[in-house]
């Protein structure tokens, strides 16, 4: 009877360290996956880009405070969120102000095209100091207007103007233009 204990608890102890090998592996496989593509060196997205669209956070200086606020007729601005997007909210004779800046050193006017189009956006062709450039309108929001751009070496960006509704303001799409010359007209 000791005999066939020993044996049984073997067989046991056995079958239980094969099912827990098992569970494990199949939990391990169940987590691996494949990720098509090519591996690329940090920092080798853009190449050769300007020293205004290199550093994380420093796009956003591309054009003044001072020049947004004159830009929007605001009295002032006060920055928001930086990073790929910057945000900045204003005030003055024209209202309430919200100012949007985004930059992609890897992005496209066509991807951008596409997205506007899918959000249902009027999206017309134009060029900012002589570049291929998007118009972009909200539908039914004469408050709000958008230009994106390529920038001046690689990627594009983009700056969006918003109006708070019922207010006296300078057209949305002429201050969002007007960012975007001053933000490749680095000499300036």
């Amino acid at each position: 009877m000791s005999a066939r204990r020993i044996t049984s608890s073997r067989l046991g102890r056995t079958a239980t360290a094969v099912l827990a090998a098992v569970v494990a592996g199949g939990a391990l496989a169940g987590c691996s996956r494949t990720i098509e593509g090519r591996a690329v060196q940090e920092g080798a997205g853009g190449g050769g880009a300007s020293a205004e669209f290199t550093k994380l956070l420093t796009e956003c200086d591309a054009v003044t405070d001072e020049q947004i606020a004159q830009s929007v007729g605001s009295d002032y601005v006060l920055r928001g969120f930086f990073g790929a997007i910057c945000r900045w909210d204003g005030d003055g004779p024209s209202g309430p102000v919200k100012v949007t800046f985004n930059w992609f050193e890897t992005g496209a006017l066509d991807t951008e095209r596409e997205a506007g189009e899918r959000l249902g956006y009027a999206v017309e062709n134009t060029t900012v100091e002589g570049r291929r450039a998007l118009l972009m309108r909200r539908p039914a929001d004469p408050h709000s207007c958008g230009v994106s751009a390529n920038a001046s070496t690689v990627g594009i960006f983009g700056w969006w103007v918003q109006y708070a509704p019922g207010s006296a303001h300078p057209d949305p799409c002429e201050a969002a233009a007007t960012l975007a010359r001053l933000t490749l007209n680095l000499s300036s």
